[in-house]
């Protein structure tokens, strides 16, 4: 105390001091600091310690000039000298901590004393975590990857994780996981043999850093502003804590320094005196006396007393203390938000009344005043902690908090006071505008700390966490609460949460709900839960307020004009704040044990639902046309029951209640499941679509076991303790179907429109079926259960992996036995389903690896009542029987249509055995007796579907008869009074033979039963007659009791009447004031008559009569058991299991016999005596007729599916010749043309106008097809290994060896030394973006298609492409194009005119092709088709960017045009040859030849090269043909460039040239005799090559060796001969002269054979030949042979007519004879070798280079991909961009090229385009393809359209993880990545891919 007001009388006085300091003191800092020290460490350091605080408070003071003047001092810039002292004061800091020497020794001499066993790492959103359930004990157990991938978790069940809110790594912490799992840094429990730290090297500190934090927490004070009435100051609190920034990153790194620095924050953060010292002695600060208020200011809000609920909204501040607000604060909340003026007076009153009610409830349930108080703080911790609180928890402060957990007594410390600010922490929340935010940063922080089972049962016990919390919840919840209109509008006092609040939509209260389920799954926490009473009941209470919220009210006039979404949030809100809770509390009355828990819970539960009972009035009608979808209480109830039977053996009736009470119980749940039937039936149509939605949810997956499954077993267990007549009838009651029960055949229903009916029916009885057939909580085990979830999903769809895990409901806590992917998970899906590996269709579609189920479980476990429980489709349903229809059919079982099968049962657990009564009550056998009769006499509204459910009932009644009934006994009709009903007895087998002669119904006068006498013995006759099942109660007292079951409804009343013990009569003006009014209807409806009905059927007659009538036939049935005696003994069930209603029957009938001999007897007799031919009288006819329509209607059908077959498979064959890209097998005729030789004119069919003709100058048809760039050829290489996707920094890929990259350099260096223009026709470009040109075959005609553009146009639909862009779908195949290429006239036979072999020798051929050549190709006249073709040629031009046409020097020279169209000819032609892999070996017409539009597109072209014609003088062809004489090409040398020499031309390139200068079409034999000529000039390149290759040795041998042959007669094709002569010649141009020694030894490491000259000779000119035979085919027609590879040269050469027809092949083949010269060969030679003579003199080395052409490039391919998708992710997840080195949000790799971009970055966009749309033009010409790292999935760019293409990783099951949300390990699926890669070759993605988008430029 006295120290620091010394400190502050130094300070005082000497204003100038902190400038002095700042600049004196910065020179010496160190040295004052060391003196500081060395002061302190005396044993009497009091003066050291006052120097120290005068020093501190002068520094850490020189900022405070920044919050003093608040904001007007940022506000004016005033923040820049302040932000010069603030790091003036961290020097001066961290030069104190270090004590004089440098701080970076200081920091590493902390860490040294470290002991690291707890990583602690912190991590804030988005961070890349994982997480292992093998090792963890905690569910949220997380590892940064940094520990994950050191510590051993091969084989567990881990994911990696994007960390939403934040969190810490667990590595080392064995309270949250496993030792085994901690990496290697952390195994090591070190903490041993760490030294002791030295006293002296943390002393600065424990003296600095208390005056430092509270420095930080004075700005935090100075910052706040109270806000304003509505806006809270957010940006104002982002200016403080930017200003802030430095100082709590300095803390940051404090904790960073590990251990020891920990232990002094700790210290300094817990003590009180310090504390205390320090926020007391402010006195003569003004400042900080300021600050001071601002701070009591901010506590005053912090309590949670009442008058603060008015707060809540911003509603004006009332000072504190005035309590009389509270119940007019509450009204205000409870109203809806901002209306509370609009609700009129009383309703004010009322929610008045009940708040107060209300409250006083909560008040005496909470039993600890500090909950509700203000905050006292009493250390920094907890001082820093209400400010990060009251600043929405910046991430700074979050983290440094969160880096100090290590600190065990920290850990406790925060702990605490986390819990004592908790109410705190919900009012900011609620009031926060970044709730989500918020509630992130409080998760992050507060499940480190509940994690702990410890450290949360410590501050269970010793801070009331329990209690706070339960209170901190109903007090958020209370604010939002609105009066319940369910039941009794008027008064109902129940108030429930409104959904539709911000509190429930943005699931505000998630964090504080997570927190409790996560503290609740700790069993010592949960236990003091469930034994604290107070606790209990208020839990209750909480609970109560979403009982019944989102009540739905059905509308029956107009539709509902606004659909509210708010059952999400209902939804949502039950699942988490109720459901999981429950579950949590759950986990843990797993044993005998814990009986007293249980029976806690049902007890406050029980008392629950009585007041909820009371407050809505109910009495035992639930109000029509309302239902609400959600009862938490009644499933508490329920899920508690069923454990307190399933595991702690209690005896179930000693936790039910009294029947009156399970009456009341089990009608809402009822309700719902008969508004499921109603909603399906289409009854609620004018709620709109979300009603369906809520219908959906309630049995969806993640809630059907929160929901409808709990409701259904709370049913069950009503129904096993209620009266069954009472149940069976309310049940038929709520389903509104009780008119249509009976027999007559006409009968009106005042509940229910006749089109609802049947649907309804259908739904009463499901649900019947559903109730007596299910077990999940009657007895069935936790794998029993898995098991039929798992077979039912099956059943539906065949699943993947991930899929299924979602859609079996398991428990929602985690800590509950079934996790997903454990272990009998994995073994129950083994044994019910077969793996279905990944497939592959051609269309492209790609398959996941898929679960189907085994042919055994659908033999024997397909179960439809537990797949019609699950299906939130109905659809699923039929999918699931088709699916079992083609099971049958396919294992012969059964052909027909089967029904659904009937199932065994588990056995019922003992305490449920009352539920089978239903089965063997009279009401349900009535029921069923008269259904079987409506249907046998065809009654409307029944379907087939009806007796199915009949049938399965009646089955399941035989299957839990009553073992007592013996036949004798049954026959006397024992005590039962036979007269009071239908059935003497109650049991089903005896009342099955039964026999009922007469009933007396009320019908319509219209009805056909009215007409008849009443035969005389009916009133005499009273056995059997009755009145039907219906309302009226007319003729109730006529004929003394004959027919005495009357109403179901009054027979169900009358039950309850009793219960209640009220007199009968008052009850129904009570309860049914509204039966009267329907006598009144109006005068349309027709009068009811009784009428009496001769039946004369038993159920064991109707059933026999059925089955005659289902199989069509008289006297079908006959009893199995007379001809196989030993069916009785052992019967063959098996037999009947699978069938359609025949065989049903047939089962049914055995099992009562078997059960009875009675009824075996019975069967005989019917079976006898049945029919002469005329059943009822008038049936007949009728009946005839109906199976005559049945039959004819089958017929019908029959032909329908046959024609629809028929029809499906023409589809078939048609789309996969159409669509299929690589299957030739389908040779379906689909050529464009064709061929036979007597037509003279080719025929087009018009796809739109469907005429067919040839194709005209003025109506040219033309084909469909789409023009694309592309860059694969330039993507060949010359080396056989593959190029890897880099994933080291070593490994990046340089574009040297490329196909494009080498023929740009050799066009480069031709243009440094020769003239453009014949540089331009030396080479061929598009190796990068040259245009491909593709069909599906179509034709149309132009001006069809004009038209079908213009309807393309005007129809705005969004159809995936730009019509503006001329993109539009081939009108019959859907193939995606976007140009037309026109069709020449004329015919394709003539070519066989041209084929003919002529005699006219090579020289003469050769003068006419000069002359053909030299003609100039005039433009045709102006006809429709030569406008076509210009337009289709600038399509052509469009197609590619400038960049990839324009070559030449000068731009725009004709040159440039001409060199681009003969590349668009060699560009399709070696694509061509790609796709048919790189050589001709299979030969064949191949499907690239079925619908090739090269013919087409040669005339185009060839048609525009005629306009540029040659001059004769550089015509290459002269060149080639002709001796020129020498002078001539020395001429003009000297002034220009000269041109390119004949050797350096491309030679595939002059062929093009050549042909294309010629008249189309061309005659074949200038074609062969154009190839002669230029054979002979690539030999002669190969042998220069050659040449160039091989070492000087070599030379000189094979130069004598030739020399010596020169004059055999053969010289001119010898290869020896040729190549001396071309070594002596070029020696002369000095080529082979400056040879660096170096060279020589590498080339003369190969020994040079003739094999090996002569491969390497075939080798250089095979490319030329390929193409060249490749052209051939397509302009002549003529098939390629298909060969070996070895023999592929001779096979091509006497194709091309180079060889001679006559040559012998004994002898091996040479190259050579291919030859023939034109001229003497060594005069050309010579000519040709003397052109490179003045070049090389001067640039041998370019001479060279020149020479030597690579001609043997590999088939294209994408990048090879890592195994494992994770070496991908962690290198490239983290990788920083090269333009902004940011870590880019989306990063993405291209799979051509490797290179990395940022998907929509947009720090990497250049004019509007983003990095992958650049990329994708730059690196494949528009086509990209990219691998997004955060996704794993690829995407494909193609020019501006889109498209998502799926992904080549999957995991262990064969299925992609999009966007890595399961993050399981992926490994590369070989088979997927070659799809990918082969749709890029064949240039297929448009056509395959169907789900394409714009991207505008934004990729």
């Amino acid at each position: 105390m006295a120290a620091a007001a010394a400190a502050a009388a130094v300070g005082g006085p000497q204003p100038p001091q902190p400038e002095l300091a700042a600049s004196g003191l910065a020179l010496d800092k160190a040295a004052t600091a060391a003196h500081l020290k060395a002061a302190l460490s005396r044993p009497d350091n009091r003066a050291g310690a006052e120097e120290l605080q005068a020093l501190l408070e002068r520094v850490l003071s020189a900022e405070r000039p920044l919050a003093a003047a608040g904001e007007e001092a940022a506000a004016a810039g005033g923040g820049g000298g302040a932000g010069a002292a603030e790091e003036e004061a961290l020097e001066w800091c961290k030069c104190l901590l270090a004590g004089g020497g440098g701080y970076e020794e200081f920091c590493a001499a902390v860490r040294a004393y470290d002991p690291a066993a707890l990583c602690g790492l912190v991590w804030t959103a988005n961070f890349v975590a994982y997480r292992c359930r093998t090792c963890g004990i905690s569910p949220c157990m997380s590892l940064c990857a940094e520990c994950f991938h050191q510590g051993d978790h091969t084989g567990h069940d881990f994911n990696m994780f994007r960390s939403q809110a934040g969190g810490a790594c667990d590595c080392g912490d064995s309270n949250v996981m496993r030792e085994s799992g901690f990496c290697k840094r952390h195994q090591i429990k070190s903490s041993s043999n760490i030294p002791c730290v030295p006293k002296d090297l943390l002393m600065m500190s424990e003296f600095v850093l208390p005056r430092f934090i509270f420095c930080l927490i004075q700005y935090l004070r100075e910052g706040y502003n109270e806000p304003a009435a509505d806006v809270p100051s957010e940006k104002d609190l982002n200016k403080v804590l930017q200003l802030l920034e430095p100082q709590i990153s300095f803390l940051e790194d404090l904790t960073k320094m590990g251990g020891a620095m920990r232990s002094v924050l700790t210290q300094v953060l817990t003590n009180q005196q310090n504390y205390k010292d320090l926020t007391s002695g402010l006195g003569e600060n003004a400042c900080a006396k300021k600050s001071h208020e601002k701070y009591l200011i901010a506590l005053k809000s912090s309590g949670l007393t009442y008058p603060e609920d008015k707060l809540v909204y911003g509603m004006q501040e009332p000072s504190a203390g005035t309590s009389t607000l509270a119940v007019q604060g509450f009204a205000g909340a409870a109203g809806p938000l901002g209306q509370v003026d609009s609700s009129d007076e009383e309703d004010q009153d009322g929610s008045q009344g009940l708040g107060k009610r209300k409250r006083v409830k909560l008040s005496s349930g909470t039993k600890d005043q500090s909950i509700m108080d203000v905050l006292k703080h009493k250390s920094f911790l907890e001082e820093l902690l209400f400010w990060t609180i009251k600043y929405e928890f910046p991430q700074k402060m979050v983290t440094f908090l969160l880096n100090m957990l290590p600190d065990q007594e920290y850990k406790v410390a925060f702990t605490k006071t986390f819990v004592q600010h908790y109410a705190f922490i919900m009012k900011t929340l609620k009031k926060s505008h970044e709730s989500d935010t918020m509630s992130n940063r409080i998760v992050h922080i507060s499940v480190q700390l509940f994690s702990n089972e410890e450290l949360a049962r410590q501050v269970t016990e010793e801070c009331q966490l329990l209690d706070i919390m339960v209170t901190v919840l109903l007090y958020m919840m209370e604010s939002c609460l609105i009066k319940s209109e369910l039941q009794d509008e008027e008064n109902s006092l129940h108030v429930v949460v409104n959904c539709g609040e911000a509190l429930l939509k943005n699931n505000t209260y998630w964090p504080l709900v997570s927190d409790f389920i996560n503290i609740l799954s700790h069993q010592s926490v949960a236990k003091r839960f469930l034994e604290d009473h107070g606790l209990l009941v208020t839990w209750m209470n909480f609970v109560s307020f979403f009982q019944g919220m989102n009540l739905n009210k059905r509308e029956l006039n107009e539709h509902v004009e606004f659909e509210s979404q708010t059952y999400y949030a209902a939804f949502a809100a039950e699942l988490e704040a109720c459901a999981q809770p429950m579950w949590g509390l759950l986990s843990h009355c797993k044993v005998r044990e814990t009986q007293e828990y249980t029976r806690n819970v049902v007890r406050y539960c029980l008392e629950a639902l009585q007041d909820w009972f009371d407050a809505i009035n109910f009495v035992d009608e639930p109000a029509p046309n309302q239902v609400t979808f959600h009862l938490p209480l009644h499933r508490y109830y329920a899920m508690f029951l069923s454990k307190a039977v399933k595991c702690q053996e209690l005896d179930l009736d000693s936790v039910l209640p009294d029947q009156e009470m399970l009456m009341k119980l089990m009608i809402h749940p009822l309700q719902i499941q008969a508004s499921l039937a109603e909603i399906h039936s289409n009854m609620w149509v004018r709620n709109g679509l979300q009603i369906k939605g809520q219908a959906m949810t309630y049995v969806q997956s993640h809630f059907c076991n929160s929901m409808i499954d709990p409701d259904i077993y709370l049913l069950q267990v009503c129904a096993s303790r209620l009266d069954p007549d009472y149940f069976i009838s309310s049940v038929f009651e709520r389903f509104k179907v009780v008119d249509l029960l009976t027999m007559a055949s006409q009968h009106q229903n005042t509940v229910l429109d006749a089109e609802h009916e049947r649907s309804m029916l259908e739904g009463a009885l499901t649900f019947l079926v559903i109730l007596l057939s299910l077990r999940l909580h009657l007895g069935m085990s936790d794998d029993e259960i898995l098991r039929a979830e798992m077979v039912a999903q099956l059943c539906m769809n065949d699943r993947t992996h991930s899929s299924l895990l979602d859609l079996i409901p398991e428990n929602p806590n985690p800590k509950s036995g079934i996790i997903p992917g454990s272990y009998s998970f994995e073994s129950v899906l083994s044994a019910v389903a077969d793996f279905k590996a990944p497939v592959f269709e051609p269309g492209g579609s790609m398959q996941q690896g898929m679960y189907t189920p085994k042919a055994e479980v659908w033999d024997q476990e397909f179960d439809p009542v537990m797949v019609i429980l699950r299906t939130v489709y109905r659809r699923d349903v039929q999918s699931a029987m088709d699916r079992y229809t083609a099971f049958l059919k396919q294992s012969g079982k059964f052909p027909g249509n089967p029904w659904p099968p009937y199932k065994k049962r588990t056995s019922l657990h003992p305490s449920y055995k009352g539920l089978m009564r239903l089965l063997h009550c009279k009401t349900l056998h009535i029921v069923l007796f008269t259904l079987l009769y409506k249907i046998l006499m065809d009654h409307q509204n029944l379907s087939e579907h009806v007796l199915c459910m009949v049938l399965y009932l009646i089955e399941l009644g035989l299957e839990n008869s009553a073992e007592e009934e013996s036949d004798e006994e049954a026959s006397v009709g024992g005590p039962e009074r036979c007269h009071d009903s239908w059935f003497p007895g109650s049991n089903l087998v005896s009342n099955m033979r039964h026999f009922i002669n007469y009933v007396r119904v009320r019908v319509p006068d219209t009805a056909p039963e009215v007409k008849r006498d009443s035969p005389a013995s009916t009133s005499s006759d009273n056995m059997g007659s009755s009145q039907s099942l219906r309302r009226p109660k007319v003729l109730q007292r006529e004929n003394s009791g004959t027919a005495q079951v009357f109403s179901l409804v009054a027979e169900r009343r009358k039950k309850f009447q009793e219960i209640i013990n009220r007199s009968s009569s008052e009850a129904n003006q009570v309860v049914r004031p509204k039966t009267s009014n329907k006598w009144s209807a109006p005068g349309s409806a027709p009068q009811l008559t009784t009428a009496i009905l001769e039946i004369k059927e038993s159920i064991l007659s109707l059933l026999i009569k059925l089955h005659h009538k289902l199989s069509g036939k008289q006297n079908s049935y006959y009893p199995p058991w007379l001809d196989d005696i030993e069916l009785l003994i052992q019967p063959e069930i098996p037999k009947y299991s699978h069938g359609d209603g025949i065989t049903a029957v047939e089962r049914i009938l055995l099992k009562a016999a078997l059960q009875s001999r009675m009824n075996k007897r019975i069967i005989e007799e019917i079976c006898r005596k049945v029919t002469p031919p005329v059943p009822p009288k008038k049936i007949t006819a009728a009946e005839k007729k109906t199976l005559d329509k049945e039959e004819r209607r089958q017929k019908a059908r029959e032909r329908q599916q046959k024609l629809l077959a028929e029809f499906a498979s023409r589809q078939k064959s048609f789309m996969e010749t159409a669509m299929d890209v690589d299957s030739p097998e389908n040779d379906i005729p689909m050529e464009i043309t064709a061929a036979e030789p007597q037509v003279s004119e080719a025929v087009y069919d018009c796809v739109i106008c469907g005429q067919s003709g040839p194709s005209s100058e003025d109506r040219p048809t033309g084909l469909v097809v789409l023009l694309q760039a592309s860059s694969v050829l330039g993507q060949c290489r010359d080396n056989v290994e593959p190029k890897k996707l880099p994933i080291t920094e070593e490994e990046q890929i340089y574009p040297w060896d490329t196909c494009a990259a080498v023929h740009d350099v050799r066009l480069s260096l031709l243009q440094r030394y020769f003239k453009d223009s014949s540089c331009l026709l030396a080479v061929s470009i598009g190796w990068e973006g040259g245009v491909y040109v593709q069909t599906c075959g179509h034709t149309l005609h132009i001006d069809c298609h004009k038209s079908y553009m213009e309807s393309l146009r005007n129809d705005q639909v969004l159809q995936g492409f730009s019509v503006d862009k001329g993109e539009f779908t081939c009108p019959l195949c859907r193939q995606f194009a976007n140009s037309v290429l026109p069709c020449y006239p004329g015919s394709h036979v003539e070519n066989n005119l041209w084929q003919r072999t002529s005699n006219k020798s090579i020289q003469d051929l050769i003068k006419e092709v000069e002359e053909l050549q030299g003609r100039p190709g005039a433009f045709p006249s102006e006809t429709n088709l030569s406008k076509e073709m210009e337009s289709v040629m600038k399509d052509i031009k469009n197609t590619t960017q400038k960049k990839y046409r324009d070559y030449s020097k000068t731009p725009g020279s004709p040159d440039n045009d001409f060199l681009f169209m003969y590349s668009v000819a060699r560009t399709n032609l070696e694509l061509e040859l790609i796709h048919r892999g790189g050589n001709l070996c299979s030969g064949g017409a191949s499907t690239a030849g079925k619908r090739s539009c090269l013919n087409q597109l040669f005339h185009v072209l060839a048609l525009h090269m005629r306009l540029y014609s040659i001059d004769a003088e550089f015509n290459p062809w002269r060149k080639l043909t002709q001796l020129v004489e020498e002078m001539n090409s020395q001429l003009g040398n000297e002034e220009q460039q000269p041109e390119v020499p004949i050797l350096y031309h491309d030679v595939t390139s002059l062929l093009l040239i050549q042909i294309l200068m010629m008249p189309q079409p061309l005659r074949k034999e200038h074609f062969t005799c154009i190839v002669k000529v230029l054979f002979t000039l690539l030999y002669t390149q190969a042998l220069a090559a050659l040449s160039v290759k091989c070492s000087e040795e070599d030379r000189s041998a094979w130069k004598h060796a030739g020399a010596v042959k020169k004059s055999t007669c053969d010289a001119e094709k010898s290869y020896e001969v040729l190549l001396s002569f071309v070594i002596n010649e070029l020696s002369k141009a000095k080529l082979y002269r400056e040879e660096g020694t170096q060279e020589c030894a590498m080339a003369s490491a190969i020994a040079w054979s003739p094999e090996s000259m002569e491969k390497y000779l075939q080798d250089f000119c095979l490319p030329f030949l390929r193409i060249t035979s490749l052209l051939q085919h397509h302009l002549f027609g003529e098939d390629l042979p298909s060969c070996q590879e070895e023999e592929e040269f001779s096979v091509l050469a006497s194709c091309l007519g180079l060889l001679p027809t006559f040559y012998q092949t004994e002898h091996p083949f040479v190259s050579a004879s291919c030859l023939d010269w034109p001229l003497p060969a060594f005069d050309i030679i010579t000519q040709w070798c003397s052109e490179i003579k003045s070049f090389t003199e001067r640039h041998a080395e370019q001479g060279k280079a020149l020479l030597i052409q690579e001609s043997k490039w590999k088939l294209p391919h994408l990048l090879q991909l890592p195994e494992n998708y994770n070496t991908i992710f962690q290198y490239y997840h983290r990788k920083t961009c090269s333009v902004c080195t940011k870590v880019p949000k989306d990063p993405a790799v291209c799979l051509v090229c490797g290179t990395f971009v940022c998907l929509k970055g947009l720090c990497c966009k250049q004019q509007s385009y983003c990095e992958c749309v650049l990329h994708s033009q730059n690196c494949g010409a528009g086509t990209g393809i990219f691998l997004l790292i955060n996704a794993s999935v690829i995407i494909i760019i193609r020019g501006h359209r889109f498209c998502l293409w799926g992904s080549v990783y999957l995991d262990a099951h064969g299925e992609e993880d999009r966007d890595l949300r399961r993050g399981k390990p992926l490994y590369i699926c070989k088979e997927r990545y070659k799809v990918l890669e082969q749709q890029w070759i064949s240039h297929t993605f448009d056509h395959i891919n169907k789900r394409w988008g714009p991207h505008y430029n934004g990729l």
